[in-house]
């Protein structure tokens, strides 16, 4: 039987050039075409009604049918008006590396190989942005939520007597943990996953800023130990999901060591805040955590998937997840050498080459150009905020520290919860703008996200355009006018 290999290598040679320059011209004039558009229902049946293939399909039909319908209904985040959830916009850089990577089809999860030594630098990069020491250890994962998870197990075993934990489970151990109410349901989803139960994740109070409340805080683990409990880590976080606030981290970092606490930061998208000078001082004492969970594919743009959880000090992660195994001995020479192997540092053995992208991404760019893009990605927040506290039926809901604005559409004698929400989904089919919403001091708030490199100011001031005359369509009749009549009727009685 003949393999897979292609038999006219010249033919696969042109499809895929072919391939590679329509995705770049697609990706050069990402902005000109609508933010996202719902597919049409002949098409989401065509993949509903697909049956398992037996026999082969061309490459170019298989190409054809992804570009006619798939490339036109994907989720947007590619878009400068994509502003619903935290999605890097990526790049034509991270695109060509994650072809090469795909070519060269490695595995990570250990083994003497050179792609195993770019992802041991990608980490010792990164533990150099952030603060921590070159010693430190960490890995590549999907996301945020992976590496949380990682954190949760790695924090758990460095309790006195955890190690005890990986062949005997909990055994009667009372640990509990600590996080804001702001911080990102992949931390209790980690708490889950780890046996600990969600119940195990104290919930702290926050302050009218939504940072972690220090002295609820304090008084929660006095509560808990003289309850019989363990307390064992503190989660802050750096941009929280809803308003991209950031926790008292170095107070918080005080107060663990005191305790004699895991620290561990959430930095999903806020810790790349560190790369700007502007920004930076809101991150001081993140770098005193024990470890940080953070994405490449989020502020930093590399393409999906690229998560990346650090642990400060060497050999933890490790004592938490390494395994020995007759099959997968180490020796001192040949392919089976180069331990420490990354499957010892999380619970992947079989992992992609997603250092390459996270390599191109950082090398062509510079953190200096990086954190100018964080920079530029505030600035817009700050005028988008300043357009809505300029607009007499727009209401900001919360302070902007760095990249997200949660605002509403203030009108009266509606009901103004359902009038936001279907405002953001009426944008959405308008094809003009993708925010999101969530809930804000018990209110429906429209949330703008600035992650994207592409958003210029331009592309929020279309969004609140396109916003209030969607409104206004809404309601039948100007914003202003609603607003005076309320006023006089009130004034009056």
């Amino acid at each position: 039987m003949a393999g897979l290999d292609p038999e006219n290598w010249d033919a696969l040679r042109a499809l895929g050039h072919r391939m590679l320059d329509e995705m770049l011209d697609n990706v050069q004039t990402v902005a000109s075409g609508p933010v996202w558009q719902p597919m049409p229902p002949a098409v989401r049946q065509e993949f509903r009604d697909a049956e398992l293939p037996v026999q082969e399909t061309s490459l170019t039909a298989l190409y054809e049918q992804f570009a006619q319908s798939v490339v036109p209904y994907a989720t947007g985040n590619r878009h400068p008006r994509f502003m619903g959830w935290v999605h890097g916009g990526g790049t034509a850089q991270g695109m060509l590396a994650e072809l090469l990577a795909a070519g060269l089809n490695a595995n990570l999860g250990g083994r003497d190989h050179a792609p195993i030594e770019v992802e041991r630098m990608v980490i010792r990069w990164a533990a150099t942005m952030l603060g921590f020491p070159e010693t430190a250890t960490g890995v590549l994962v999907t996301g945020s939520s992976m590496a949380n998870f990682i954190a949760v197990i790695t924090a758990s075993r460095a309790v006195p007597g955890g190690l005890d934990m990986r062949s005997a489970g909990l055994a009667g151990r009372k640990l509990v943990g600590y996080a804001a109410q702001t911080a990102h349901g992949c931390i209790a989803r980690a708490f889950d996953m780890a046996g600990l139960g969600t119940q195990a994740l104290r919930r702290v109070p926050v302050d009218a800023d939504f940072r972690m409340d220090l002295a609820a805080l304090r008084r929660m683990v006095a509560e808990d130990r003289a309850a019989g409990l363990e307390p064992f880590v503190v989660v802050g976080t750096a941009g929280t999901v809803d308003t991209g606030s950031v926790d008292p981290l170095a107070a918080l970092a005080d107060f663990a060591e005191a305790e004699t606490l895991w620290f561990h930061v959430d930095g999903a998208f806020g810790a790349m805040a560190r790369l700007s000078p502007e920004h930076a001082p809101a991150l001081t004492g993140m770098e005193r955590a024990n470890s940080i969970a953070f994405d490449f594919h989020k502020w930093a743009q590399t393409p999906y998937d690229a998560g990346c959880i650090l642990v400060r000090e060497e050999g933890r992660q490790a004592a938490a997840f390494a395994q020995s195994l007759a099959y997968l001995s180490r020796e001192d020479r040949g392919l089976a050498a180069g331990a420490p192997w990354f499957c010892d540092l999380g619970p992947d053995l079989s992992r992609g080459f997603r250092a390459l992208k996270v390599w191109f991404t950082l090398a062509s760019f510079g953190t200096e150009r990086l954190g100018q893009m964080v920079s530029h990605c505030c600035a817009v927040a700050q005028h988008l905020a300043a357009r809505v506290q300029a607009t007499p039926c727009l209401e900001l809901l919360a302070p902007v520290t760095l990249n997200i604005v949660c605002f509403r559409v203030v009108a009266p004698c509606v009901d103004e919860d359902r009038l936001n929400g279907e405002l953001v989904k009426d944008l959405h089919e308008s094809g003009v703008a993708a925010p999101s919403t969530t809930i804000v001091h018990g209110k429906r708030a429209i949330r703008a996200a600035i992650v994207n490199h592409r958003t210029i100011d331009a592309d929020v001031d279309l969004m609140l355009e396109t916003l209030l005359k969607l409104a206004e369509k809404r309601l039948g009749h100007t914003l202003e006018r609603q607003a005076a009549v309320v006023k006089n009727v009130l004034s009056s009685g």
